[in-house]
């Protein structure tokens, strides 16, 4: 182990087949760092880093003097991963410095379902990282479950309708407006989506993503992903996982545009069954961890081991995120 870093215990914590989840690094007593010390050490114990994010699936790091977005960059630059642009998503977001941006920035008083980031497009990130820069005054948790947990209690329950996902994947159906709408979770525009103001060019972007772009009134326009997989072999661990947004789009993509229910089928176009939906989600919420934030905690997070949420919460609280491809 790191002489410097310390492995922890949090009481939220859950024990899958003797792994702690999530695994929880802290300073060792006897040391005290400095920001600067804390991003030397990130880059000479990245291995012991990631060991424990391979076994987890996700590492909270806590008690460190990362105290700004600044602070938090220098952080992620430190690990050495490369950046994932923002491109094809569909939360709001809003660059802050460097490769840092807003956490889906939709009103406090919604809940943002479970999902793994981007599994609804083929470029999604293999990392995330959080950091608490405010913590919440009430609620506004990222509650974080783990997908293979969700796919062998899904595949139990519901064997039939597991192998339909495996045999079709999904199709995920979304109206984008032009501009960003911050009242809306999935309320980015195509303009922001595209990195771009030219329809010629956002057909371009979006045809590399697989995504199919067809133009409304009033400057909305339809994207139509898919079929993609539902279900992902985790190459690394030797299992399989739930890698999708399908409750996640199904009980949270509704705004003045999108009706969630229509917005994932199968992907023959067969619609899903509500009721097998829900009870996903109620799965996700039994199997989950989720501890309050702390002012400077960075949560990093394997986006193929793990899915992620967000509580509603009273404010402030300000989170930031960066994806690592």
């Amino acid at each position: 182990m790191a002489e410097s870093l310390v492995e922890i215990q949090i009481p939220q914590q859950k024990l899958f087949k003797g792994i702690e989840f999530p695994s929880v690094v802290g300073p060792s007593p006897s040391v005290s760092f400095t920001l600067t010390h804390f991003i030397k050490t990130v880059q000479t114990q990245k291995p012991f880093i990631q060991s424990l994010l391979h076994k987890s699936g996700a590492v909270l790091l806590r008690g460190f003097p990362i105290k700004t977005a600044s602070d938090f960059n220098d952080v992620v630059e430190a690990f050495g991963f490369e950046e994932l642009p923002y491109v094809g998503g569909a939360a709001p977001r809003n660059n802050v410095v460097g490769r840092v941006y807003t956490a889906n920035e939709s009103p406090p008083d919604q809940k943002i379902p479970f999902h793994h980031e981007m599994s609804q497009v083929p470029e999604y990130p293999s990392k995330l990282f959080f950091f608490c820069e405010i913590e919440p005054k009430s609620g506004g948790e990222t509650p974080i479950v783990l997908s293979h947990i969700v796919y062998e209690r899904m595949k139990e329950r519901y064997p039939e309708f597991v192998e339909r996902l495996e045999e079709h994947g999904l199709i995920y159906t979304r109206f984008l407006g032009q501009e960003d709408d911050p009242s809306s979770p999935i309320g980015r525009g195509w303009q922001s989506t595209f990195l771009t103001k030219d329809r010629t060019v956002a057909e371009q972007r979006a045809a590399k993503l697989g995504v199919r772009l067809e133009w409304m009134e009033n400057n909305v326009v339809k994207t139509v992903m898919g079929p993609i997989p539902a279900i992902k072999y985790d190459e690394s661990r030797k299992r399989k996982i739930w890698f999708n947004s399908m409750v996640a789009a199904y009980t949270g993509w509704e705004d003045s545009r999108n009706v969630p229910e229509k917005a994932v089928t199968f992907g023959d176009g067969k619609p899903l069954p509500a009721d097998i939906i829900h009870d996903c989600s109620r799965i996700f919420d039994e199997e989950s961890v989720t501890f309050p934030w702390q002012k400077c905690d960075v949560l990093l997070v394997d986006n193929l081991a793990v899915l992620h949420s967000r509580r509603s919460f009273t404010p402030p609280r300000r989170v930031l995120a960066s994806l690592c491809k």
